[in-house]
């Protein structure tokens, strides 16, 4: 009696143990998994703290935290940044990490042939030292106060020399996780290291796997029959009510970085006109058009900035929704008698909504809107970011702390204002944040006022994951799905 007592008590404990693998949806799948490559942010969302890691990085609350890099100092001519690296650190493929690795991912990433999409991030460096294993010697060739911030983006990860030229399949990193597998059209099947350095952060996972899944209804569907465990951010806000409800999962509307804009393409007449630009934004209700395309879950903007960072202003007062007033405006344009403008509208469901409430609004004051659907990533990216073949187009921007796009000499909007780029420059440079802070706040005074883009919303992160699964970012001041903390728990 005493033996089968045991027996089935030691059988009720084994039962009661809580999972340590873990399946996550996600709307879109990336072509490749290496981030230092390619602009997607669902490289970032799989790869980023799970696989890859950087010196510093970005923490759920924004701040920039040590990494790979213990400590960092800057010189007092803000010209000099001295890192001191962690120890002991080793690649998945067996390689240490130290101060000459990270000399060549800095140098390959700011380097002629760089196919960095943040390369911009780098262009302040002068040069790259590495006197000792643990210790890296930036020189910059200008003040550059938000560095050791950009550090920690996706784009700025290290990576291991002999693995660089094949991260964008098999992804070689120093994180918590391996990638084990990878289906396309599927999934990505992520394991947990063995060796991983950090035995006071091991993840509880022992897997994860990120399931790709477009379709919101399926969405929802995967999550009710149990083969999704979590959707980090789920496409459906018509059917998140429903889940709130829902006792089996725990939801959470959080903050993210993606600001969902109306960009023009202002080489092209009659976008190159600010009188119509200026006529196009009065003629949005911003709330209706959240109302209307994300079930009122959203934030309405006023510029290419969010709540969450320094220095915001609320400009949703400037050109504020006012028909008549547009209508005033095109006529002084020349335009009393109408236009047509065709919009360029990748599938995914938000860009969709978003695009059909904005044609219904800008019909109003006498503009007609075509919806051309656009296949995102690869017909979007070659017709509008690279040939800038489009008029008008719409999309999520989700970078943080991304106002700078508008400084770039061909990015996709064609806006070119000098004193715009010298308000940039100078934020950058800044060493103090309360003048860093100050002078974006410029900065988005004069977007609002030019408005290269309509500026619409900020979507929510709306979370949701089954009962018992914690850990999971609430907010996401950078997009990812770090999963160190994430775990069941043993209830």
């Amino acid at each position: 009696m005493l033996a089968a007592g045991l027996a089935l008590a030691l059988g009720g404990s084994a039962l009661s143990a809580p999972r340590t693998d873990v399946v996550i949806g996600m709307s879109i799948e990336p072509a490749g998994l290496d981030p230092t490559i390619s602009a997607p942010v669902s490289i970032g969302q799989i790869v980023w703290q799970n696989v890859f890691q950087g010196l510093t990085r970005i923490a759920e609350d924004g701040s920039v935290q040590p990494q790979l890099a213990r400590r960092w100092t800057l010189s007092d001519d803000g010209l000099t940044y001295e890192f001191e690296l962690q120890k002991g650190v080793r690649f998945h493929n067996g390689a240490p990490f130290d101060a000459g690795v990270a000399k060549f991912a800095l140098d390959r990433a700011r380097g002629p042939n760089s196919a960095n999409p943040q390369k911009r991030f780098f262009a302040a460096i002068d040069s790259v030292e590495a006197p000792a294993p643990a210790k890296l010697i930036v020189h910059l060739s200008r003040p550059s106060g938000n560095l050791p911030y950009w550090l920690g983006w996706p784009a700025s990860v290290m990576v291991e020399p002999s693995s660089a030229d094949t991260n964008r399949t098999a992804p070689v990193g120093t994180g918590p996780f391996t990638v084990a597998e990878w289906k396309p059209g599927d999934s990505v099947r992520l394991a947990r290291s063995d060796d991983y350095w950090n035995t006071a952060h091991t993840p509880q996972l022992s897997a994860a796997t990120f399931r790709f899944i477009n379709d919101p209804q399926a969405q929802a569907a995967a999550l009710n029959s149990g083969q999704v465990d979590a959707f980090p951010e789920f496409a459906a806000p018509e059917l998140y009510a429903a889940l709130e409800a829902d006792p089996a999962f725990e939801t959470v509307v959080g903050n993210t970085e993606l600001k969902v804009v109306a960009g023009m393409n202002l080489r092209r007449p009659p976008l190159d006109d600010v009188r119509v630009r200026r006529a196009l934004m009065m003629a949005v209700d911003r709330q209706a058009l959240v109302d209307g395309a994300w079930s009122g879950y959203g934030t309405p903007i006023g510029s290419h900035y969010t709540p969450n960072d320094p220095g915001f202003k609320d400009l949703t007062g400037h050109l504020a929704y006012d028909p008549d007033a547009a209508k005033n405006l095109l006529v002084e344009a020349g335009y009393g008698n109408g236009l047509s403008i065709r919009i360029k509208v990748p599938q995914m469901p938000y860009a969709v909504r978003s695009a059909e409430i904005l044609q219904a609004f800008l019909a109003e004051i006498g503009v007609s809107l075509e919806i051309v659907p656009t296949e995102f990533p690869a017909a979007w990216v070659s017709d509008v970011l690279q040939n800038h073949d489009f008029d008008m187009t719409i999309v999520a921007h989700a970078e943080p702390m991304d106002i700078d796009i508008f400084a770039r000499p061909d990015y996709y909007f064609g806006y070119a204002n000098p004193a715009f780029n010298d308000i940039i420059s100078r934020a950058e440079a800044a060493g103090d944040s309360a003048v860093r802070d100050s002078l974006y706040g410029e900065a988005q005074e004069m977007l609002a006022d030019d408005v290269p883009a309509l500026f619409l919303f900020v979507m929510p992160k709306l979370g949701v994951w089954r009962s018992g699964l914690t850990g999971f970012w609430h907010d996401e001041p950078i997009p990812s799905n770090d999963l160190t903390d994430v775990r069941w728990s043993s209830e």
